[in-house]
């Protein structure tokens, strides 16, 4: 179906960037779920986002894959029709449904024309409603993630990343990854009973959001929904969670991994934030200046352009959206350039946290987080992910039109201010993956 597939691609034109989202946006209760659906410009296209608090932060002490398997299951069949039966219905008309789960939530995001709607929401239902959990699918989704987690043990950036979250957060912590051993002997553990049961317990309607946008007739969506979806009951809350505490783990970890062509490093601590609290823009502000997604950030202009370490080195707050997350350099050097490479980023760190930003760079990056906020928000795709992340960071959706503003106003002061409140070099962990020289495998 090309002709389809050019069609949606087409559409995903630009929405005004003047309008104010939260007024055009309309939102209803279909029972528990809640619909915010928002109609833009595109013809014949719409996006489907929801989500439920069903994320891995649910998973039991003894398994912690165990909600990503329940989410991987969904698109493998449900009770009334296999999973072939449903691709083909989809394939038909150039639709797609998929599934993940995330730190909170189990999201789902599906794409259609306008005249399929019916059909993709009512799959949508079934599939979220009455997944088969079929024994034979179950081994080979167990398979499946098992190999995927090997893999990953391959994966630089992925050793780097892994190590960080024990090294930073504490256990109990949700952004703290259970190792991959731990993990595949989870996946390996994992039967169809414990499916239904997690299933049972955290499914439902309860807390579910829907997101309509692009060419959509919100009475048809919610009419589309209540059929679809009536009878269903259940669900769980989101969780409260407990900010970290800090660790007494070693400040340099080393993983060693042989015959790497590159070392990824992170230098990075948790910042006790989450995603809009006070002192999370001023940061996020100044850590654009440090080392933002382009080449304005002091770490590119002078770790790469100047020193010629790295091809890339930046600096972010990350893993926020339903819990406080962290501070992270991230940087990849070849192995006869690590030791220059962290003394550079080192140096240019300490530098930002001692002296600050000036008014000149806080200005650019302004402009660039607002920019590029705006951006994110041009399509239709774009507009229905940025519409669900603002209720998966527990914000209202008038935060969209606000944010622009809110990041405008800070000040000089907030932001240094801010850099010295949340971080402390000295305190930060650097993780090394890769072939380190002069490390030996463990």
């Amino acid at each position: 179906m090309k002709h389809i597939f050019s069609s949606l691609l087409a559409a995903a034109l630009v929405v005004s960037g003047s309008a104010q989202i939260a007024s055009n946006a309309v939102r209803s209760k279909i029972g528990d779920i809640e619909l915010i659906a928002y109609k833009t410009g595109v013809k014949d296209v719409v996006y489907l986002r929801g989500a439920l608090p069903a994320g891995d932060n649910k998973a039991p002490a003894d398994n912690s894959m165990l909600p990503t398997l329940v989410g991987g299951m969904l698109d493998r069949g449900t009770l009334k029709q296999d999973k072939a039966a449903i691709t083909d219905q989809l394939d038909a008309v150039g639709a797609s449904i998929s599934f993940s789960v995330n730190t909170g939530v189990l999201e789902f995001n599906a794409r259609c024309l306008a005249k399929d709607v019916p059909l993709v929401v009512k799959l949508l239902a079934e599939q979220l409603r009455e997944p088969a959990f079929s024994a034979e699918e179950l081994e080979k989704l167990k398979k499946q993630s098992v190999g995927g987690l090997q893999r990953a043990l391959e994966s630089t950036a992925f050793r780097a990343s892994d190590e960080f979250s024990r090294a930073a957060y504490a256990p109990g912590h949700p952004n703290r990854n259970a190792t991959v051993e731990e993990s595949i002997a989870a996946v390996n553990k994992t039967t169809v009973d414990d499916l239904k049961k997690f299933h049972a317990a955290h499914y439902g309607p309860a807390h579910l959001t829907v997101v309509a946008v692009g060419d959509i007739n919100a009475d048809q969506v919610k009419s589309e929904l209540t059929t679809a979806f009536k009878g269903w009951s259940g669900g769980s809350a989101a969780l409260a969670i407990a900010k970290t505490t800090p660790t007494d783990s070693a400040r340099v970890h080393d993983v060693f991994m042989p015959d790497k062509t590159s070392v990824n490093i992170i230098i990075g601590q948790t910042t006790g934030l989450r995603y809009g609290e006070a002192d999370y823009i001023p940061l996020r502000v100044g850590a654009s200046v440090l080392g933002g997604a382009s080449f304005s950030g002091r770490l590119m202009k002078t770790t790469r352009e100047k020193e010629g370490l790295t091809y890339g080195i930046y600096s972010n707050l990350t893993n926020d959206m339903f819990n406080d997350g962290d501070f992270q350099v991230t940087a990849t050097f070849a192995p006869n350039l690590l030791d220059k490479g962290i003394a550079s980023a080192q140096k240019h760190l300490g530098e930002w946290y001692a002296n600050g930003v000036t008014e000149k760079e806080l200005e650019d990056h302004k402009g660039n987080l607002t920019g590029s906020f705006k951006i994110a928000l041009a399509t239709t795709e774009g507009m229905a992910q940025a519409l669900q992340n603002a209720v998966n960071r527990g914000k209202d959706i008038s935060w969209l039109d606000e944010y622009p503003t809110k990041v405008n106003a800070v000040s000089l002061s907030e932001v240094n201010g801010a850099i010295k409140q949340h971080l402390n070099p000295e305190k930060m962990f650097i993780i090394k993956a890769g072939t380190i020289p002069g490390a030996v495998a463990k």
